[in-house]
């Protein structure tokens, strides 16, 4: 299989960064020790690619995000990779559903995107107060509503990737796509990956298996899509730290969808 490294596709190409849930505060709080896939655009500019984030407010509805996220790819005549983060692959899905979008790609990587939900929205939109803080804190950051809370749970998931399979098995032939999920184990969580054990344990006793912490294994992975699955918690994929290499996971997801 050809090393992501050697990917002919990355010199030159056009490639699109769609931040997942409050992606943009977090990019806002580098200064103060967090980062949000600077690592990644680094690694691909130093590949010679053109990169690019695109601009969304993370906390507004995935159906809004797609569409703003459709015409970024139809502004520009050169051809973009996506790779996007969490909540940022099912807008990237929803928007590359449209043929014009599917031809303006040369690849879509969805890294631990909860396609199938997160048993942690389904906690926040499930108890009025908890619904309510996000909302508020979505709408004073001016990031968006509840509603991209809501648009994460189980059931708005499953019900809109129910209505969507023809589409999906369309866009499925038509580009090359692959889907990045991570699990996060006991005794190998290190540094901020703690903070999310609690969670990923919290899971599993709740029979939803293996999990990075807020997106389970299964829900990150799309069936006849090209997979990888890693250790590691949400963030291992989008900052670096102990035990982290987001690089190398994005590398792998690479691996998998120009590799085949």
């Amino acid at each position: 299989m050809q090393s992501a490294s050697e990917v002919p596709q990355l010199s030159g190409q056009r490639v699109l960064l769609v931040y997942g849930l409050l992606g943009e505060v977090a990019v806002v709080l580098h200064p103060f020790g967090l980062e949000y896939m600077q690592p990644l655009a680094n690694w691909l500019r130093d590949q010679s690619a053109v990169v690019s984030v695109v601009k969304l407010r993370t906390a507004e509805s995935v159906s809004a995000n797609a569409a703003r996220l459709r015409v970024e790819i139809l502004a520009d005549p050169a051809p973009a990779l996506v790779i996007a983060h969490s909540k940022g692959g099912l807008e990237a899905l929803a928007a590359l559903l449209d043929p014009a979008a599917q031809a303006r790609c040369v690849g879509f990587l969805a890294m631990q995107s909860p396609f199938y939900g997160s048993p942690v929205a389904d906690v926040v939109s499930g108890a009025k107060p908890l619904e309510a803080a996000a909302g508020g804190l979505a709408k004073l950051l001016r990031i968006g509503s509840e509603q991209g809370v809501r648009d994460l749970t189980t059931s708005a998931r499953r019900s809109w990737m129910a209505a969507a399979e023809a589409p999906i098995r369309r866009l499925l032939a038509a580009l090359p796509v692959a889907c990045l999920a991570t699990a996060l184990e006991e005794g190998k969580a290190r540094g901020r990956e703690r903070l999310h054990l609690a969670a990923a344990q919290w899971m599993e006793k709740r029979g939803y298996g293996p999990n990075d912490g807020l997106v389970p294994v299964n829900s990150a992975l799309i069936d006849g899509a090209r997979h990888v699955v890693l250790p590691g918690s949400h963030i291992a994929s989008v900052s670096r730290g102990p035990g982290r290499d987001p690089v190398a996971l994005m590398r792998a997801g690479l691996d998998a969808l120009f590799g085949g």
